[in-house]
């Protein structure tokens, strides 16, 4: 039985993968903050994998946040790492991010260059370089790069999609593929690598390719609510988006290639995730 310790008590991702594998997988997962280095008072020996959720992703990014983006996303994994490589854990499981690409609008793969744009994207870039330096056949570091990662209860983009979809009666028809992942199929996809004690950099996502405007009219329709859309606004987002990131976020393409083996950890599909996600 793998011996799973989880490296941030209070992550979305953590917290959810705990739950996922106490109902799914035959691991036994414990969990520690990372607040205050209370993570190296924890006995590493009898640790298989660590699973790296320990950042901050969704706070201001101002230059003066740059060092605290940095040491947490960056330094501390680090640390923590090569602590438990001298305390004999077989694998380094690291949440990464598609952030680490930038602004990028062809379909990515792992040979497309890496061009982060901000401090959040930046240091865990830099945390990705130093973890692979530490990778051996004893210690083998699986980088995660997720696109947005959506559930009940998450933080970031998705809730605010929910809210255009409850509020809003007419939304822009746009034509446009974004890679996203379920919770779910990411806890599956996780659980699936630890088990098989995968290394290397991975970029998991749904099975489908999500489009904004089918996204907000299925989360409108699960709220029983009607949404009409139109094209007729089509032209000033085309523009806007060079010059609001939020546009950019919305309505450009933004999503990975597909590797062919999605199906084996998708375990949700698109509408039941979107259903779980916009409960109340």
């Amino acid at each position: 039985m793998k011996n799973v310790l989880i490296i941030g008590e209070n992550s979305y991702i953590g917290s959810s993968f705990a739950k996922y594998v106490d109902s799914h997988k035959p691991f036994t997962v414990n969990t520690v903050s990372a607040i205050d280095e209370a993570w190296r008072a924890y006995d590493f020996s009898t640790v298989d994998t660590i699973l790296h959720c320990a950042g901050i992703a969704h706070m201001a990014q101002k230059k003066h946040m740059r060092k605290l983006y940095y040491d947490i996303n960056c330094d501390l994994a680090v640390s923590v790492a090569t602590h438990a490589k001298k305390a004999g854990v077989k694998q380094f499981a690291f949440l990464s991010t598609m952030a680490v690409y930038g602004k990028i609008h062809d379909k990515i793969t792992l040979e497309t260059p890496l061009n982060a744009k901000d401090f959040y994207g930046g240091s865990k870039r830099a945390a990705e370089e130093a973890l692979l330096k530490l990778s051996s056949e004893d210690f083998k570091i699986c980088i995660i790069r997720p696109p947005m990662v959506y559930g009940y209860g998450c933080k970031g983009n998705f809730p605010k999609l929910v809210k255009l979809g409850r509020s809003l009666p007419i939304f822009p028809n746009i034509k446009n593929e974004r890679s996203m992942i379920y919770i779910d199929n990411l806890c599956e996809f996780l659980c699936q690598a630890i088990d098989k004690n995968k290394k290397g950099i991975h970029l998991p996502q749904n099975t489908e390719y999500v489009n904004t405007t089918k996204l907000v009219k299925t989360i409108a329709k699960l709220q029983g609510k009607k949404i009409r859309t139109t094209k007729i606004f089509n032209p000033l987002i085309g523009l806007l988006k060079h010059w609001i990131p939020q546009f950019d976020k919305l309505f450009s393409n933004l999503c990975y290639i597909k590797s062919g083996n999605e199906a084996d950890y998708n375990v949700v599909g698109f509408e039941d995730s979107i259903k779980s996600s916009v409960q109340d």
